[in-house]
């Protein structure tokens, strides 16, 4: 596919069963975005004057963390996040092939107290979504939109298509239509012990059915998910 720039290059979206977006829906979401990523920039300025400083003082390392992930029609951009892990954290896996397994298995992902890698500080802005909010530049500078699929890895996608076989390739690919999101439905479906393949079939009934009603209803719903983590 034209300006894919990924492992991962999804088919062609007229292989499916997709409505085209109309330009206005298109502008409007983005117009959206715009200006609710910048509401929240500035609503939580204590966030970027504290956290930082608490990252600075908890471990040695960078205050934001930088990951390759596939975005709308398989283009690749990095992601912004506060870090919340020890430097280097992607080459503990290597000593630890056992736990890898397990993060893999567990929908890549580990629970808080059994990933060795998340600092102290890092426990806290994860059990209150407050690593995310850097991705508020993600969906100022057009990578990332307010409501959206959860943005893979490269790694991720590939790990999906060996467990679960070819015929998810269908679900991914079109999940890739539409651009990956702050938050999205199964974010705020109240369970977090989604299958990652269930994961995939929500993303892409997302990008099927996208609306502007369905973006609003989850964004009153996202608050609501996060309390549920505390």
């Amino acid at each position: 596919m034209s300006g894919c720039q990924t492992n991962y290059c999804p088919a062609q979206t007229e292989k499916y069963e997709q409505v085209p977006l109309a330009m206005l829906f298109t502008f409007i979401k983005r117009l959206i975005d715009i200006i609710g990523s910048s509401a929240l920039a500035f609503l939580f300025l204590p966030v970027w004057l504290i956290v930082p400083l608490l990252i600075k003082l908890d471990s040695p390392g960078p205050i934001f963390y930088l990951q390759k992930r596939v975005g709308q029609n398989g283009r690749s951009f990095r992601i912004f996040k506060f870090r919340t892990m020890i430097t280097n954290a992607d080459e503990y896996w290597k000593k630890n092939p056992t736990l890898y397994e397990k993060f893999k298995k567990g929908s890549w992902k580990l629970t808080l107290d059994e990933d060795p890698r998340i600092t102290r500080i890092g426990k806290v802005l994860r059990q209150t979504s407050i690593d995310e909010f850097p991705q508020v530049f993600n969906i100022l500078l057009g990578t990332m939109s307010l409501i959206g699929p959860r943005p893979v890895r490269d790694v991720e996608i590939a790990d999906a298509i060996k467990r679960y076989g070819v015929s998810i390739k269908k679900d991914i690919d079109l999940a890739l239509t539409a651009k990956p999101g702050l938050s999205g439905p199964w974010q705020v479906s109240g369970r977090n012990d989604i299958p990652w393949d269930k994961r995939l079939k929500i993303d892409a009934d997302y990008a099927r059915n996208r609306s502007l009603l369905r973006d609003f209803s989850i964004i009153l719903k996202t608050p609501l998910a996060m309390i549920s983590k505390w």
